[in-house]
């Protein structure tokens, strides 16, 4: 066998499987379906669809995938780097309420076990306080101050180099191991790619280094089957079946080897086993699928009317404000320039069915047609507008599945569905569009169609103490098969009610710590 395991994703969780199992002496392949970006090939804005959004349909390979299902539109990355490419660099750590529910709940004690790969995790990904706040951060600290909880605002923690603005300098956290970095110039735009070498994307440390000592990736390729094998030792191991995902005539591979590590996100990696689980590996457990998670969230946009302000201005989410011990808010935003997003945006509006919130709607409008015409007509919608990212510790659980058509679809499992009209949330929007002097505007599938959206999906390949309520183990292991992982957001057992990459990076860097070294 060429390789000893092929790693399907490059997202958080491959990407620290493929350097961990290159430092162990194994051979391995990492396999991508979106392609390489280097500094200039990410879009200047987002109108730029065919370089942001990933739509293979209309020959669109970007960074940005979205999925629409019924109870739930889930932002998801694409690309040699994953999530890290469209992600908007903040790594908090989860509270304790994280460590102590879900599946995985009874499984260890999770919060001492993690501590130490948390803190490898943030070194690896070169965590550092952001040090500025700009326009849209210092409303939501004014609306701090105006709601009595000053003392619950602070600065995030990110993944980026800010050094000195536009100045390119020789590696910075790796003995000069790692590639060259430039200081951040706060330009905002982060989530559409960063132009200018400051974001710690994947590709700058866990996958350049795996790649300095042996690992390959190959961009632009997709897996569709996995298969058992069993080799002349008695050993199990897999056939791989690969193809092109940019070719309109797909060119096919099969690759044998000894193991297989899912780290395509949710939507790769579940949807992928749902498939082989009629098929090549019917021994997976019937947990799969179960137990999908969207930290409770919401996205509401804030367009502010004083024309002094820059809300595009800083980098991608530099503030948080811990509202209460359940929920927290985030302040979004995009490059000056990247207004696409206002075109699937209406007015935001709540109400107990898609009539009311029609009227609703037409009665903003009415009521504000300057306001409104400034929004979609006259400012730029970036420079002038922030997302509010809601999320919450609170639980609630959706199973995705297959349908007789073979697609994916969504069923609510336990607690209410999903909703984008969240009490707490509607309060803070209220609230921070009062301290900025603002106009607010949600996307349209949740206003009319009442379907939150999420860039955090979690779970569906979650930890038990056996197949029957789990579809791995404790240390990322399948259930039913030798040698088969799933380390990405699937594995997440709980809700974090934080952006979870750093949680992702963590639980990886746990589960390769459990692989013995490999011996001739």
């Amino acid at each position: 066998m060429k390789y000893d395991y092929i790693i399907v994703g490059s997202g958080f969780g491959g990407s620290v499987s493929a350097l961990r199992l290159s430092q162990k002496g194994y051979k391995v392949l990492v396999v991508e379906k979106g392609k390489w970006f280097k500094a200039n090939d990410f879009p200047k804005t987002n109108w730029n669809f065919r370089k942001w959004l990933w739509m293979p349909g209309l020959r669109f390979f970007g960074i940005m995938k979205l999925s629409v299902f019924k109870h739930i539109a889930i932002i998801s990355g694409t690309g040699v780097g994953g999530g890290s490419l469209v992600y908007a660099n903040t790594l908090p750590t989860p509270k304790s309420a994280f460590f102590k529910s879900g599946s995985w709940r009874d499984l260890n004690d999770w919060e001492n076990e993690l501590k130490p790969y948390y803190k490898e995790a943030l070194r690896m990904l070169g965590a550092t306080k952001n040090p500025t706040l700009f326009d849209g951060d210092l409303g939501l600290k004014k609306m701090s101050e105006d709601l009595g909880i000053a003392d619950r605002f602070d600065a995030t923690r990110v993944a980026v180099f800010f050094g000195i603005p536009n100045q390119t300098q020789k590696d910075p956290y790796f003995n000069g191991e790692g590639p060259e970095r430039s200081g951040c110039n706060f330009c905002g735009a982060c989530m559409t790619g960063c132009r200018y070498n400051a974001k710690n994307t994947l590709d700058k440390n866990y996958l350049y280094l795996a790649q300095k000592i042996g690992a390959e990736i190959l961009a632009e390729n997709e897996v569709y089957d996995v298969r058992p094998i069993s080799a002349a030792d008695g050993s199990q191991g897999y056939e791989v079946y690969l193809r092109s995902s940019t070719t309109f005539f797909k060119k096919h591979q099969r690759i044998k080897v000894k193991g297989v590590i899912f780290s395509g996100g949710v939507l790769g990696t579940v949807k992928l086993l749902l498939k082989l689980k009629n098929k090549s590996l019917p021994n997976l457990s019937d947990k799969l699928g179960e137990d999908i998670r969207s930290n409770n969230e919401t996205l509401v946009s804030v367009s502010g009317l004083d024309k002094d302000k820059n809300y595009s201005k800083g980098i991608a989410i530099g503030s948080i404000l811990n509202t209460d011990e359940n929920s927290h808010l985030e302040i979004c935003r995009y490059g000056e320039g990247s207004n696409a997003w206002k075109l699937v945006h209406l007015p935001y509006v709540t109400g107990s069915n898609v009539i009311s919130r029609l009227f609703k709607i037409l009665a903003k409008f009415l009521r504000n047609p300057v306001d409104y015409f400034k929004i979609y007509f006259v400012n730029g919608w970036a420079k002038n507008t922030v997302v509010l990212l809601f999320m919450q510790t609170l639980d609630s659980t959706l199973k995705f599945k297959r349908n007789i058509f073979g697609q994916m679809t969504s069923t609510v499992s336990t607690g209410l569905a999903p909703t984008p009209f969240i009490p707490e949330s509607i309060k803070l929007v209220k609230a921070y569009q009062s301290a900025i002097n603002g106009v607010s505007t949600s996307f349209a599938l949740e206003t009319l169609a009442g379907i939150p959206s999420t860039a955090h999906i979690l779970g569906g390949a979650v930890m038990g103490k056996d197949h029957k309520t789990g579809v791995i183990d404790k240390n990322n292991r399948v259930f039913g098969y030798q040698d088969l992982f799933v380390i990405d957001g699937a594995m997440i057992s709980a809700n974090p009610g934080v952006n979870p990459s750093l949680s992702i990076t963590a639980i990886a860097e746990h589960a390769m710590a459990q692989i013995p070294d490999k011996t001739d």
